[in-house]
Order: C-alpha cells, then structure tokens, then sequence
C-alpha cells in the first residue's frame, strides 16, 4: 500500500461567522478527498469541527467551567460531525470512520503500534479515517496543543506521503500578514520565523505559529507539509498537480519510524541525563554517533529501559531526545566511564 496523504482541516474552515458547522465547505472538501481517492490513493482526515456541531445543538448551563463546557459541546457535537462526514462520503460511495484520541495514547510505543495497525487497517479496506481529540475526556494534562499538533504525530506514524494543513490563509505572508506567499522552505531555514505574528483564531486553539513549527519539525523527518486555504476552490487537487498554491515545507531526508517516534515524543519524557561540552559538540556535528556514558556527567529523573530521556547541555539547553537502553539507576552507576554500552543508540537518537 502506497503511503496516504493526511489532510488537517481547521477549525475557522469549517465553521461559519456564528460558529456553527459549515457544512457546504465540508462537502466540498470532501468531494476534493473522493476525486483523490477514486485516483487509488489512500487519505486520512485530521478534522477539528465537533464543538461547532455541538454549538448548534446546545447551549451548557452558565455554571460550567471553560473545560467541562468544551468537553460537553464534543460530547453533543461529535455525533452530529462525524454524521456530516459519513453522509458526505456516502454520496460518493466511501465509507469513514470515526478515531478520537488524547495524548496519552503517544505515550509509549506499543500504544503507538496499537494505533498506527489499527489506522492501516482501515485503509487497507478503503475506509477514510476521520481523527480528532478525544475533548470529551482530554483534561488539560492529557491536550494536544491544537489539531496541527495530532496532525504532525498522526502523520509520522502512517510514514505519510505528505501533509496538507487547509487553514482560512493562502499559506505563509513574508511578512506574516497579507502580502506575497512564501512558497516553499528549505529543510531547516528558519527565516518564516522572523515575520511571525502569534495568534490564534477565534474558535480554535492553534495559530501559524503553531502550524509552522509543526510544519518545519515533521519536514526534518521527512514528511512534506503543505499549509493552503482550505475554503479556496480545489486546493487540495492543485496541491497534487503541482500547481504552486500555498506554502510547501520541503522534506529532508527520511527518517525511521522509530525515530518519528522519538521526535514528537517532547513532553511525554522520563527523565533527563546532561552531556559534557564535547559530546554537545558531536551531537550538534554531522557525525553518526550514539550517546555513551563517558560524556554523561549528570541524571535526573526515574526513567525505565526504553523510555524517552532528554539529553541537555550543561546550561540546561535541551537538545536532543532519545530511547534509553537502560534505566536512570544503571546510568547513574556509570557516569563518564570509558568502555560502557551506550545509553542511547544512534538509531534511537533525534537531535532537536
């Protein structure tokens, strides 16, 4: 099976000036999804939109808090979102499927396989998956930071072909507002940094900021990313022809689904060991090399075999992350010594 597009859709895209579910826009992104797919390609579908569904169908008594209200508006609205989805693809003789999520299920690896089989096998059998946040029961601990987050993580699991974000914005502005597009970034520039103005939309959690360094993140593992107006007529088939809309994130080389892992796994760490100047100075060198207790001087934390450790330079900069091949205790025994099995594989090694 050749690798699926994952195609992000935003929230302000599919809500209208009331804040409810704009339902013409999602039928025709899912018209643009079917095209795709009667092509023989495979997509999956990271898309905000239950609360507005919910929005339309209950108002939460004044004495809910802003967690329980949002959690209550998924609960209603998720039914109502996915039937809009299912009625949809229905016209066109395609089957979804529902997939909620929280944090917590990209917290170890074999809850990562776990989903990443269950995803492929949907696909397998030609059914589009429609993924969201779990709002219902994602207390603050357990949230994505916003869709384009989940979007990134689900993206490197299925080893994507590319990742289309559709937002309200023709792509990037030079001079981060309405202006000239940047139309493609090199793996590792930075510049679109520069003209970055936070903000986040009305109804949604997420702003370009957020997007662009998902966006750059993802492409250094190998996944291109492209962010275009969602609510702009064909976008996602002229992003597929080729056709030079919105802003392309140009992926570098490929990296192994293991190490995907371990790169969108900040947050979920166990633990922390701190490097000597000279390892800092490997780490950050084009060199292959893996993380050897001789230039460990320092652990923090209880992390387990196989939990993901940061790795930090002496002043507290984090710098890479990793998969630790023993625990924190065996770590601490071995600080700086010569001749020890490396605490971190260079395969299990992601440098930030």
């Amino acid at each position: 099976m050749e690798a699926p597009l994952v195609i992000k859709i935003g929230t302000n895209v599919l809500t209208d000036e009331q804040g409810l579910l704009n339902t013409p826009i999602l039928e025709q992104i899912v018209e643009q999804i079917c095209t795709i797919k009667e092509q023989g390609r495979q997509v999956i579908i990271v898309s905000s939109g239950a609360m507005a569904a919910g929005r339309a169908l209950l108002k939460p008594s004044e004495e809910a808090g802003s967690i329980l209200h949002r959690q209550m508006l998924a609960a209603v609205g998720q039914a109502a979102h996915v039937q809009r989805y299912s009625e949809a693809f229905k016209k066109h003789d395609f089957l979804c499927a529902q997939v909620l999520t929280t944090k917590e299920d990209f917290r170890t690896r074999q809850h990562y396989l776990n989903m990443r089989n269950c995803f492929l096998s949907l696909l397998k059998d030609n059914v589009v998956p429609i993924v969201n946040e779990n709002d219902v029961i994602a207390v603050e601990e357990l949230m994505f930071t916003d869709n384009d987050e989940l979007a990134g993580l689900i993206s490197s699991m299925v080893d994507a072909e590319q990742l289309i974000i559709l937002t309200t914005v023709e792509g990037v502005y030079e001079d981060g507002d309405e202006g000239k597009i940047i139309q493609t970034i090199a793996p590792g520039e930075t510049n679109w940094k520069k003209s970055m103005q936070e903000s986040v939309s009305e109804f949604g959690k997420g702003g370009m900021i957020t997007k662009c360094a998902m966006a750059s993140k993802l492409a250094s593992t190998g996944i291109g990313v492209h962010i275009i107006s969602g609510t702009r007529e064909n976008a996602i088939i002229d992003v597929l022809q080729g056709n030079g809309v919105g802003t392309h994130f140009q992926p570098s080389k490929k990296a192994s689904t293991v190490k995907r892992w371990i790169a969108n796994a900040e947050g979920n760490e166990k633990g922390s060991v701190t490097v000597n100047s000279c390892t800092l100075k490997l780490l950050q060198s084009d060199e292959t090399i893996s993380l050897l207790p001789v230039g460990i001087i320092a652990v923090e934390g209880e992390f387990e075999k196989g939990d993901v450790i940061e790795i930090r330079s002496m002043d507290g900069e984090k710098i890479a992350l990793g998969k630790a091949q023993y625990d924190a205790k065996k770590t601490a025994s071995v600080l700086e010594k010569k001749g020890e099995k490396p605490l971190v594989h260079y395969d299990y090694l992601y440098v930030l």
